[in-house]
């Protein structure tokens, strides 16, 4: 009696813990959530830990871009692609070439390192020339990218280079460090010089030579003639 209850009682645990695993494995695995919101995404700290951008940055900041940029990250789905100058990229331009450049032709020249959409290392073969930049696009503010197996090169019509390295990239912003400035032609070419006013046709009679010589010539004769006729009247 005592085995036949120990038997009954050592079926039942089994039969309990075969069906508890096999209902927990045959239990469907929850639903995934929704993605985690994106964080804010800091252009300048990422700059700041990749090294080599400390005038790049600068020029950012001076421009007031920087909060700018950190804006559109979190408000657009389209993204953001720049391009990095390096500071030996600054070091190498000729002197002068920024300090007299004005406040708002500043501006313009980091807007051009900038793309507002984001562009992968394997999009750079589909996009469509010239590239939009925030300083506006065709013209003189030429951007036009060519590749060449995984080299990708950079024209403006004043510049020439490639992207030497991918400093930053998720699904949403890229940033590749460039070894030369990007300088566009609508700041660093003369404009072509304003066309100059009419000259005035017409003139008044004081201004034209030939009356105002008649009436020198009258008043000179007429006073001439007077005296003249005084002293012939034995005056």
């Amino acid at each position: 009696m005592k085995q036949q209850f120990l038997f009954s009682f050592s079926f039942f645990i089994f039969f309990l813990f075969f069906y508890c695993t096999t209902t927990l494995a045959q239990s469907p695995a929850p639903a995934p959530g929704p993605a985690p919101p994106r964080g804010p995404t800091n252009v300048i700290k990422i700059l700041k830990k990749a090294g080599q951008f400390k005038t790049f940055i600068r020029l950012l900041k001076s421009t007031q871009l920087d909060s700018n940029l950190n804006s559109q990250l979190g408000n657009t789905n389209n993204g953001l692609t720049i391009f990095a100058p390096s500071d030996s990229a600054f070091s190498s331009l000729k002197k002068r070439t920024l300090s007299s450049l004005t406040g708002q032709e500043m501006v313009e020249l980091v807007q051009f390192h900038i793309v507002p959409t984001f562009i992968s290392a394997t999009q750079f073969d589909t996009v469509t020339n010239p590239l939009k930049t925030h300083a506006g696009s065709g013209g003189r503010f030429q951007l036009n990218v060519t590749t060449s197996g995984s080299s990708v090169n950079i024209s403006t019509g004043l510049t020439n280079t490639t992207i030497s390295d991918t400093v930053y990239t998720d699904d949403h912003l890229a940033i590749y460090k460039v070894d030369k400035v990007l300088l566009p032609l609508d700041i660093f070419t003369p404009k072509p010089p304003a066309p100059a006013p009419a000259l005035a046709t017409t003139k008044t009679k004081a201004e034209t030579p030939d009356e105002e010589e008649d009436e020198v010539h009258k008043d000179t004769s007429g006073a001439f003639g007077g005296l003249w006729g005084q002293l012939q009247n034995g005056v």
